[in-house]
């Protein structure tokens, strides 16, 4: 009997249809879990470190560098001698008036035990206090004189080069070594003024840099600029930035994302969202029964980030989702769920378990 083209095409159709009722193997898919965890809006930003204390340490006098205590990159505590300058001429200068105030206490000394005897004027005496006091005076200013001689270090860090050699003359001004506190630092960026309202010192951020392209630095915002910039329209932020082992640096370009309207939000993988137009949908797996089954659910979506979606509405926490598998996933179909992905355990784990 002859059939028609049209006609066996409809037999073919329904057919196929209804392939999975004839015994045709359910489909496998693999599924995640809806989770609800801390979720924000993602603010991109360029930022630049800087050390949390730095410094360029120079002399007030001028004179001969006679040691160097230090190397270079080397970490240094507060208060410690760096450099010194040839100091000859005041220490002659101090052991000079600790003679003068010796001698003079003496005569104090000795004024004291006369007037006590009624044997010297008061004035004489009160004459010798005061030059004993000027002669003390004059030990104090030697000593802060002396203080200039030698170079510490203002607060615990690590210095950089130094140019200098034992035998160098130096000038006021003349930079000798830099010092830098390095395990915290502060990274500067802008942002455009229309999120000023967002903005607020203790929100996180994350940033990365090209030097460890792996790696994800945290820290928080601690200060707002007071200023909004005329000509860029851009408000200045700082934040600050773990430094514990030392790998971040001065002057390193990062790229920074302030996690703005931290939020609690149902979070699902960007793999399970099937976009239609303007919508978007997923398969919800139904394992109440024995054989699941897959439920097509339209979705409200907000923010993405790192591969996943905020889900506004249409998935409730902890329902399963297809994540693989969707080109054969249609609305009531029963399948076969290989797994679950997790944390731990990916899709291609999964797939190769079960080849």
């Amino acid at each position: 009997m002859f059939v028609p083209a049209r006609h066996f095409l409809l037999i073919l159709i329904l057919f196929t249809l209804s392939a999975p009722v004839l015994g045709q193997t359910p489909p496998a898919v693999i599924g995640s879990r809806a989770e609800v965890t801390t979720w924000s809006d993602p603010l991109d930003a360029l930022g630049t470190l800087r050390a949390d204390e730095s410094v360029t340490l120079s002399a007030t006098v001028t004179d001969i560098v006679t040691e160097i205590t230090f190397q270079d990159g080397e970490q240094v505590e507060r208060d410690q001698l760096l450099v010194r300058l040839d100091d000859s001429e005041e220490q002659a200068q101090l052991r000079s008036a600790e003679a003068i105030s010796d001698e003079r206490r003496n005569a104090l000394d000795r004024s004291t035990q006369l007037q006590a005897r009624n044997l010297a004027a008061r004035a004489d005496v009160e004459d010798f206090q005061a030059q004993l006091r000027q002669a003390e005076a004059d030990i104090q200013a030697l000593q802060a004189r002396l203080a200039n001689y030698q170079i510490r270090a203002p607060f615990s860090g690590r210095v950089g080069f130094r140019n200098i050699s034992e035998g160098t003359l130096v000038t006021p001004g003349l930079a000798l070594v830099t010092l830098d506190k390095l395990d915290i630092m502060k990274l500067d960026f802008s942002v455009p003024e229309s999120y000023l309202g967002r903005l607020s010192t203790g929100l996180s951020l994350s940033a990365t840099t090209a030097a460890y392209p792996d790696d994800v630095f945290s820290g928080q915002i601690t200060s707002i600029g007071t200023r909004i910039d005329p000509i860029s329209r851009s408000v200045d932020l700082r934040a600050e930035l773990e430094n514990a082992d030392g790998r971040l640096r001065p002057g390193m370009l990062m790229e920074v994302i302030v996690q703005q309207r931290v939020r609690q939000a149902v979070v699902l993988p960007e793999a399970a969202l099937e976009p239609s137009g303007d919508q978007h949908y997923v398969m919800v797996i139904d394992q109440r029964d024995d054989a699941p089954r897959l439920e097509r659910r339209e979705v409200a979506i907000g923010e993405r980030r790192y591969g996943d979606v905020e889900i506004l509405e249409g998935v409730a926490e902890d329902e399963l989702v297809v994540v693989h598998g969707l080109q054969l996933a249609r609305d009531g179909l029963e399948v076969r769920l290989l797994g679950i992905v997790d944390d731990e355990t990916g899709i291609r784990a999964l797939l190769e378990a079960n080849r």
